[in-house]
Order: structure tokens, then C-alpha cells, then sequence
């Protein structure tokens, strides 16, 4: 369908009027597409002062863009009059910082990160590898982890970590500095365990073969039992004390970096444990995933299931 001159007129009068606008679904504060929301996430994050447009409000504005771009998908990010592209092409200029250039913000240098990889990790990695290939590890805003293999980009930061080159983008260079990357096996085969210092705190899965090995280890962490006195009648981990009043009140006079592990029957009422001490400042809370039933089954039989 032509775009028509009202429509054309429209969308110009917004180009016009704002140095940086994004026509999406939905608006900033409230992205209704996941395409829009990782074009406003980058966006925030490079600090860019924006306004939006929400497509899905007006059906002409929708289809308008489209016509008026001569592009045909939703995000579509514009600069100072020009179109710059959709979420893809917004991606790679963020990654490269292009897009912190064109918005006019400051790009600040960003120097390659220092990773540790256990020999494990390393074997691993080696092991997978195709020629032509580099290993790329990428890191979310919210430190979501991707590690794969791909061909060299010409805007990598790339660090070398015990002989292998190890590329990732400006982002999560900046987010990686300290990161540690193990191999351990799991229930038969292998998972990479990565530790960042940079990442926020959050509750960390703990298995009940890690909680034998930590045990066994003599390193210093506490452990509560959520549940009440009449399940743990019936079992227990002798490692752990009830979070009663009296245990919620030496938890709560623990140091904040304290390691603690929280436990119940299967790990639902320990994961909303641990998030409430999350909340109270503790930075080293941990969830037994799977709880006392899964420790019967894998580690210690001679605890009852019930």
C-alpha cells in the first residue's frame, strides 16, 4: 500500500524532532517485543538521551515505517535524520561502537579482560574447536553466558588465555575482567562452571554432589534447613541447622560475604529463602538444587525419602 502524504508527513515530523528516536513495539518503559527491548536495552546502557514510538498504537505509523525506510521489520532506530537500521544492524554497531559514535557518546578504550580457565576448561575447549574457528564468549546485560565458536570479527577484543585466543565483544569485555571458567562433570558428562566477580548478586544452583565435595573440602560456609522440625524428623543433613527464630537470628548476625548454603525438601522453599536473604545484603547465598531428596538419591542413601 503507498505510503500516503499524511502518514509520510507524520513520520518525518518525528524524525525531525528528535535527534534519536526509535520506532518500536511498545514504548521504553514497557517493550512489547523482544527485538525492541534488546535495541532499548543497548540504548540505555551507552547512556543515549531517546524517544520511542510505538507502532502497535497506529496501524498507519506501523505500516508507514516500513514503506518510508524501504525496511521491512520493527525495531527501526533513527540518528539526526538518518536511519541506521533494525535490531541486527543496531547489535553489531553497539558491539563494534559505532553506535556509541554516531549517538555522539564518548567511547571509552576497553583493553582485552584477564580470564582463568582450569586445565579442564582449556581440554575442553581445545577438543571442540574447528579450524577457522575462535573461541567467543559473550556476556548479557543481566550476565547471561554464551560460549561458542565462530569466525573472527574485524571489532573483537581479544585475550589470550593458556594458548588459546579468546574473542568477545566491547560489552562483555568490559564485563568479563576476573572471570574464571571450570569443566565439571554432571551426571555422566561435563557443563563449563564460570565465575565473575563483576556479576551482581544473585542465588548460585548448587549441586548435591558440589555440597559432598565442599563438605569434604573443610571450607568454611554455613547451612540452613528451611523446613519445619517435623520433616527433618524424618531426615536431615546433619551439616545443616533449622532456620528458625533462633537460627534466622545467628544467620542475620553472619558477615554479608558469608558462604551459605540454604536446603529444603526439593529446593523450592530454600530458592525463596535465599532470595529473601539476597535482599538483606548477603552476596554468597546458595540454593541446594533438588534439596534433601535429591541428596538421598545421589549422594547418601541412608537418608529416608519421604
Amino acid at each position: 500500500m503507498p505510503l500516503s502524504p499524511a502518514v509520510k508527513s507524520q513520520i518525518e515530523e518525528l524524525i525531525e524532532k528528535n535527534k534519536v528516536v526509535l520506532f518500536m513495539k511498545g514504548n521504553k518503559h514497557f517493550p512489547q517485543c523482544g527485538f525492541s527491548a534488546r535495541v532499548i536495552k543497548m540504548l540505555n546502557e551507552v547512556g543515549a538521551k531517546y524517544e520511542t514510538v510505538n507502532v502497535l498504537s497506529d496501524p498507519s505509523i506501523r505500516d508507514g515505517i516500513k514503506e518510508f525506510s524501504e525496511w521491512p521489520t520493527i525495531p527501526q532506530l533513527y540518528v539526526n535524520k538518518e536511519f541506521l537500521g533494525g535490531c541486527d544492524i543496531v547489535t553489531e554497531m553497539f558491539n563494534s561502537g559505532e553506535l556509541q559514535k554516531a549517538l555522539g557518546v564518548t567511547v571509552e578504550e576497553v583493553k582485552a579482560p584477564t580470564l582463568t580457565f582450569s586445565e579442564g576448561a582449556v581440554k575442553a575447549f581445545t577438543e571442540a574447536q574447528e579450524a577457522g574457528t575462535t573461541l567467543r564468549i559473550e556476556i548479557t546485560p543481566e550476565f547471561q553466558y554464551e560460549l561458542f565458536f565462530d569466525a573472527p570479527q574485524p571489532a573483537d577484543i581479544v585475550a589470550n588465555v593458556s594458548g588459546l585466543e579468546v574473542r568477545m565483544n566491547r560489552p562483555t569485555a568490559k564485563r568479563a575482567d576476573g572471570m574464571r571458567i571450570d569443566f565439571v562433570e554432571v551426571d555422566g558428562g561435563g557443563a563449563f562452571k564460570i565465575e565473575n566477580p563483576n556479576e551482581p548478586a544473585r542465588v548460585k544452583a548448587l549441586r548435591v554432589e558440589e555440597l559432598a565435595q565442599l563438605i569434604a573440602s573443610n571450607e568454611k560456609f554455613e547451612m540452613f534447613d528451611v523446613r519445619g522440625a517435623d520433616e527433618r524428623a524424618i531426615a536431615k543433613i546433619d551439616r545443616a541447622r533449622i532456620l528458625d527464630a533462633e537460627g534466622e537470628a545467628q544467620l542475620m548476625a553472619l558477615p554479608k560475604d558469608t558462604k551459605i548454603v540454604f536446603q529444603c525438601h526439593h529446593g523450592g522453599r530454600s530458592r525463596a529463602a535465599a532470595e529473601r536473604f539476597l535482599k538483606e545484603g548477603f552476596r554468597n547465598v546458595y540454593n541446594l538444587e533438588g534439596g534433601i531428596d535429591a541428596w538421598s538419591q545421589r549422594v547418601d542413601n541412608k537418608v529416608p525419602r519421604y
